[in-house]
């Protein structure tokens, strides 16, 4: 463990104290629980973010294809036999 310093707004160590009280734990623990807990969330998008990027797919599916659908499929399959090609030298050899 290391020992660290932080500087806190009154209402904060507040809140930490009463919640440490509480669960009958030590402020520390109340802290790595938290930051424990805000690191399993800090990845996920927020509401506001959730409904921005869908509203941006949801105008891209009204929009026109700028392309026909042969073009591509064609360009699906060029670039499957690309990968293919690739695979097939890079496979290990007995």
């Amino acid at each position: 463990m290391q020992k660290v310093t932080f500087t806190l707004d009154d209402d904060t160590v507040d809140r930490l104290r009463r919640i440490a009280t509480r669960l009958a734990r030590p402020q520390s623990h109340v802290v790595r629980e938290a930051i424990k807990e805000y690191d399993a969330r800090a990845g996920k998008l927020s509401e506001e973010e959730r409904a921005r990027l869908l509203s941006v797919v949801d105008g891209m599916l009204k929009a026109p294809p700028t392309r026909s659908t042969a073009a591509v499929d064609t360009e699906l399959r060029a670039l499957r036999a690309t990968r293919r090609r690739w695979t097939q030298r890079r496979a290990p050899r007995a």
